[in-house]
């Protein structure tokens, strides 16, 4: 059996193609190493070695920096179809986008060309690290600061859950240099990871997304170069902000693909399984709860690529846009893999199956780039303004 998974057959032929070339990619290089990955809590490394090759770890890099120069749609489409074999590869193309993205947005030519090309190259990864442990939702309350010191940046504080610290070498950090001005008072760095004071703390154990490395990184009179500041000073908080209303697409496509992967095993199984004389697929019941997952797949696949070309256009309401793509998209993930896991029966309990881990993979898409809640506080703040 097949599922749709065309709700963007809408789209320009190459679009098409792409996903075609990455089903390919995924199920033959990333998929069969995802329960390792899992069960061993290690970094994906057939994956990033599969991505650097096709240019799709950062496919969001202008070609001015040797990148792809990927679009919004065709960057989504990346970190789809890789989240629907494995969650945690998904997260190469994702994070790198996160971690630099602000410098697109924001730098200096110079940081552009010294930070980008590496990346573009694949000879370095980026993470991003804007959290602490206490002030997550509130983030404008963090308390690491920066201090300018001639021609330096002197860094003090910890950061909380960085994704794929310990693989990147770059990490755009956001600290006060302005302790007393609230959001107006945070700038944006990068620091890299052989600068004096930067270190990585041990990785979290976690529930899902067990082959991306999530840490902390302390920074104790970390000191960088003046240049490596993204932008003016204060502005940091608003680059962030401008940000996560691309980077939330990302989520939202990788939340999709981990659906579109456990509604693909579910439907194989109750193909296969038979109970009462027969497949669990002739049971009205099991088709009802079919016809309702990939109803809502299909529902946040579209809010996704429209949230995207939103993105391309530079339409005003992107920021309602992407929360919206990001909180549905996300809800959808965990409700569907709950829904494989229980279409699995007892098997889907276990981890010969891959819903299982499914279902814990995506339960971090409506946490992190901003809770569900903070996501529809975003939309509503939006709507009354």
């Amino acid at each position: 059996m097949q599922t749709s998974s065309n709700a963007i057959h809408h789209l320009a032929p190459e679009y098409l193609q792409l996903r075609e070339a990455l089903r390919e990619t995924v199920a033959h290089g990333i998929t069969p190493h995802a329960a390792d990955v899992d069960a061993n809590s290690r970094f994906p490394t057939e994956a990033y070695q599969i991505l650097v090759a096709s240019g799709f770890h950062a496919p969001h890099i202008p070609t001015e920096y040797g990148g792809v120069g990927a679009d919004e749609i065709a960057t989504n489409l990346v970190v789809e179809e890789v989240a629907r074999g494995c969650a945690s590869s998904s997260l190469i193309p994702a994070v790198n986008a996160l971690g630099s993205l602000p410098v697109l947005l924001a730098g200096s030519a110079e940081l552009k060309q010294e930070v980008l090309t590496p990346l573009a190259s694949g000879k370095v990864m980026f993470s991003y690290a804007l959290s602490e442990r206490e002030s997550g939702s509130d983030a404008s309350a963090m308390r690491a600061r920066a201090d300018r010191d001639g021609d330096s940046w002197v860094l003090r504080g910890t950061k909380a859950w960085v994704t794929n610290a310990g693989m990147s070498t770059y990490y755009t950090v956001m600290a006060k240099t302005d302790p007393d001005a609230g959001a107006h008072g945070v700038s944006a760095f990068v620091v890299h990871r052989d600068d004096p004071g930067f270190s990585v703390g041990e990785p979290e154990h976690k529930m899902g997304i067990k082959g991306s490395p999530t840490c902390e990184i302390y920074l104790q009179d970390c000191r960088i170069p003046a240049h490596r500041i993204i932008g003016e000073p204060g502005t940091g908080f608003s680059t962030a902000l401008r940000s996560l209303d691309h980077t939330r697409l990302t989520i939202g496509a990788q939340a999709v693909g981990i659906a579109q992967g456990a509604l693909d095993a579910a439907i194989a199984y109750i193909g296969q399984r038979r109970q009462f004389g027969k497949m669990i697929a002739e049971f009205e019941g099991v088709q009802f709860m079919i016809a309702e997952m990939a109803m809502r797949v299909e529902a946040a696949r579209t809010l996704v690529y429209a949230g995207a070309t939103k993105a391309i256009q530079g339409a005003p309401d992107l920021r309602f846009a992407s929360a919206a793509a990001k909180c549905f998209a996300s809800d959808v993930a965990m409700s569907v893999t709950t829904d494989a896991v229980q279409l699995f029966g007892g098997a889907g309990y276990t981890q010969d199956f891959p819903v299982e881990r499914m279902m814990r993979d995506a339960k971090i898409t409506q946490i992190y780039e901003g809770t569900n809640q903070i996501q529809r506080l975003v939309m509503a703040r939006y709507l009354l303004k």
